[in-house]
């Protein structure tokens, strides 16, 4: 699932390019995809508005729109948007350019057309992925948005605040990383980078933690979202950049995904371990 530097790629991406453009048409194969409001309404609206701002929250995209509106997107498992330009071939989107080629560019479910001819893409293969469209004003009272952690990478997220979202938790840091009402945006992937470069076992509990092994952690949080987010996020699966082409964090990744290969720092062999229906990936011997 794209996490909040793969979110936050696509976010600064579309916010260069589709600011001010107004969408003249929508398609889609799959209504499913369609949570909010019915189809019909959800179609009919859409048409004619125009992009205001494009913006993050945990790992929604939030596209606010002209009249009141923002369309809301989760990506979910295997979506992402991408930019360019297709041709509907007996209902199926063909692409014109070839980084969009790409095999995991293919699942195209979602188009949107812009009056410069640019078009938008929901890519999502497993077609989990959520599309709402809501009045703005009424959007921040939705309960999965307000039950939301701090963003990390903001001026409010403060040592203090970290040390208070953990106070009294039970968890060991792993799950406590991925609970999106602790701390928004830090899934699987970036959870094991983070507890590698902060050299703090995945399985250590909340209450065994001392403050200074709490304060690397919080470093560390920053440290390897933005590093990802300077990398452009990572593709080794399914996550893609809006034009199509890969992230580069995959050439930075320590631990993630590398089960049984050597740890870059210690020299251990990188393990594999499950915690609440999530792996960890984590070195024996520099992750204490």
């Amino acid at each position: 699932m794209p996490e909040l530097p793969e979110v936050e790629t696509i976010v600064n991406y579309l916010g260069d390019k589709i600011i001010n453009l107004k969408i003249k048409k929508f398609w889609t194969d799959a209504k499913k995809l369609i949570r909010h409001p019915d189809f019909n309404t959800f179609e009919k609206e859409i048409i004619g508005k125009k992009i205001k701002k494009v913006r993050r929250k945990a790992k929604y995209i939030l596209i606010d729109l002209s009249e009141e509106k923002t369309l809301l997107v989760h990506q979910k498992l295997t979506g992402h948007l991408l930019l360019g330009h297709w041709i509907l071939e007996n209902s199926k989107p063909i692409p014109k350019e070839d980084k969009l080629k790409d095999k995991d560019n293919q699942y195209i479910h979602i188009l949107w057309w812009f009056d410069n001819g640019l078009m938008m893409g929901l890519s999502n293969l497993r077609k989990f992925a959520e599309v709402e469209l809501w009045d703005t004003k009424k959007l921040e009272g939705l309960k999965k948005l307000k039950k939301l952690g701090p963003e990390p990478l903001t001026s409010e997220f403060t040592f203090s605040l970290f040390k208070k979202q953990l106070k009294g938790r039970k968890k060991n840091i792993k799950k406590c990383l991925l609970d999106q009402e602790i701390v928004s945006g830090i899934g699987n992937i970036y959870s094991d980078e983070i507890l590698w470069d902060a050299k703090i076992n995945p399985f250590r509990g909340i209450r065994d933690l001392k403050e200074r092994e709490l304060k690397i952690i919080f470093k560390s949080i920053e440290k390897i979202l933005k590093k990802a987010i300077e990398l452009k996020g990572e593709s080794f699966s399914d996550y893609r950049m809006p034009d199509g082409g890969k992230g580069n964090y995959d050439k930075y990744r320590k631990v993630y995904k590398k089960e049984g290969e050597k740890c870059p720092r210690g020299g251990g062999i990188i393990k594999r371990k499950k915690t609440g229906g999530r792996s960890a990936h984590y070195c024996p011997k520099c992750q204490k």
